[in-house]
């Protein structure tokens, strides 16, 4: 990204314009037009070529210049402060789990790989496999996600996979066997089956800590403990639903082994993931950067920057991001892919490549919102950061939460609500999932919006219910049709959900209007992830038989399901 830049010699100080930077937040900005080829980083394919708008008084940062030499080993010490500084920060936010947390995590992988082994040679002896095949018959658990990176806080899910060898179906083994096993156990708890999600999956407690268990099957008859997901034997004829759910087990590998420093790598990419949740910039479903993405772009720094310290790393990469000429795709090295030849990714404002394949990328639902939002946010956080000699620099001003409250004027508020608890989890998991076409209505209707995707509840509402606030586009004065935005968006959620549909409502309210109990510049708020089923409980069970022993029922599902993935009753 080019800046213009003058000396001022009243102050000494160096003014920088950064004049293709565009803030939307700012409630002066006169708008000019200009070329998109000054720009360099809006994605033709999404925004008309003709024009587009940038702020005519875009901001200015100050950076100080010294008439003097300074000492290099001043800069270590200050470097080696700041990093410090931040390793404490890291300490007082909980970002570490402790030793008993990590050790009731190994614990909870354990036995599962214990039940997916038992499951297994069950299914084995269903299928009339010799005894002597059944003995040697496996399969296993490999965990990814912020748990497989090292990267998981206290409160954190656990993403595991699991692998099972080609006998053993999605459908009736899966879906029905091994949950109903999981079921039965008193340490599983409020155990859903996710099968219209684009990685259909399980998804539970285990001793008070939530799992989400998809499922791959590989043509072999065993598969062993230690599986190399990168060999291409166990990846061979692969169904497009397997591929798709080992693709989070191989990024992770592939990033691991890329990596100069595995534990600067964890230490900055927690940090990083703080810094998306405090600015509104974390979760893919409201077109925000997910997990992987987050942790490709810290990885790709990390291997600019071998050497660097906390301090430096993390500097460089809001530094990296904030002048990235974006559609150019961030990859990693990795001298086992080509260094050419292979297709780039166009379709999206941000592409980002998976590290285990050259034709493969991140899946994103960024918009043009969400990307102003988020370039905004790097170069805020590069300015935070930039200058190391700055004697009042404090890493909690880079983690202050977003000031919604402030930056915006109008919000959308989205309400959610079921009859109960259970049903209030599945409706707005189904409608989180449909909310980016949400996001692109409004962007069609009323200009650039924030999808903030922290989840409030107002405390004077009794029913079970969820609420997003959205903020809206400072100095638009046209009057929003709210009502035709919500009859749209009524229509696109209503189709395909199986379970029993909630209500959902779209208000403009004032942020004068908002209730004080939403605390929208906390940067608390309560956080869930999408979790539906296809089962209404009020329907009839039928019994499932196995396919290979007479009269031997495996389970139970709901009489009306998907005949391709039968509800496993619950």
């Amino acid at each position: 990204m080019a800046a213009y830049a003058c000396n001022n010699n009243q102050n000494n100080n160096l003014v920088v314009y950064p004049y293709n930077f565009i803030d939307f937040y700012s409630q002066n900005a006169n708008f000019g037009v200009v070329t998109p080829q000054s720009l360099g980083v809006i994605n033709p394919n999404l925004i008309s070529p003709s024009q587009v708008l940038v702020p005519c008084n875009p901001p200015v940062f100050l950076v100080p210049s010294f008439n003097f030499p300074l000492n290099p080993s001043v800069f270590d010490q200050m470097d080696e402060e700041r990093s410090l500084s931040l390793v404490q920060l890291m300490t007082n936010e909980g970002l570490v789990p402790s030793t008993e947390e990590e050790d009731k995590r190994r614990n909870v992988i354990q036995k599962l790989k214990e039940i997916v082994l038992a499951w297994v040679k069950r299914v084995a002896w269903q299928r009339r496999l010799p005894k002597e095949q059944i003995a040697e018959t496996h399969a296993t658990i490999l965990t990814y996600g912020s748990y497989g990176l090292g990267v998981h806080g206290s409160e954190s899910d656990i993403d595991a996979l699991c692998l099972g060898p080609e006998f053993a179906t999605m459908a009736e083994d899966f879906f029905v066997v091994l949950h109903n096993m999981l079921k039965s156990r008193p340490e599983v708890s409020e155990i859903h089956c996710v099968k219209d999600a684009k990685v259909p999956l399980m998804r539970f407690k285990f001793d008070g800590i939530l799992i989400d268990l998809p499922y791959a099957c590989l043509h072999v008859l065993s598969v062993p403990e230690n599986v190399d997901v990168l060999n291409p034997f166990f990846l061979r004829d692969l169904d497009e639903t397997s591929w798709k759910s080992l693709s989070g087990v191989r990024a992770n590998k592939c990033i691991l082994q890329l990596l100069p420093d595995l534990e600067k790598f964890q230490s900055v990419l927690r940090c990083i993931k703080l810094w998306a949740k405090r600015r509104g910039v974390y979760g893919n479903l409201h077109g925000f950067l997910g997990g992987v993405h987050l942790a490709i772009l810290v990885a790709h720094v990390c291997q600019n920057h071998p050497k660097g310290s906390l301090n430096t790393l993390v500097a460089n990469f809001f530094k990296t991001y904030a002048y990235w000429p974006w559609p150019t795709p961030v990859m990693l090295q990795d001298p086992m892919l080509p260094a050419a030849g292979y297709p780039s990714e166009t379709r999206s404002l941000m592409p980002i490549r998976l590290p285990c394949s050259p034709h493969e990328y991140c899946h994103s639902n960024i918009t043009r919102s969400t990307f102003y939002k988020i370039r905004t946010e790097f170069l805020r956080g590069h300015n935070t950061t930039r200058d190391l000699m700055r004697p009042d620099f404090d890493w909690h001003f880079l983690f202050e939460p977003f000031p919604y409250s402030k930056k915006f004027a109008r919000f959308v508020k989205v309400y959610l609500s079921a009859s109960n608890q259970d049903e209030l989890g599945d409706w707005v998991g189904w409608v989180k999932s449909r909310f980016r076409s949400l996001i692109l209505k409004l962007e069609e209707v009323q200009g650039l919006c924030d999808p903030n995707p922290t989840e409030y509840i107002d405390v004077d509402v009794t029913e079970p219910h969820i609420v997003f606030y959205w903020g809206l586009q400072p100095g638009r004065t046209n009057l929003l049709d709210i009502v035709a935005v919500e009859k749209d968006f009524l229509k696109n959620i209503h189709n395909g959900f199986q379970g029993s549909p909630g209500r959902m409502e779209l208000l403009v309210v004032q942020a004068s209007q908002l209730s004080k109990s939403s605390q929208l510049d906390s940067g608390s708020g309560r956080r869930t992830k999408a979790c539906w089923k296809n089962l209404d409980y009020n329907r009839p069970r039928i019994p499932v038989y196995s396919q290979h022993l007479p009269n031997y029922i495996i389970g139970y599902v709901d009489a009306k399901a998907d005949s391709k993935y039968p509800s496993a009753g619950g």
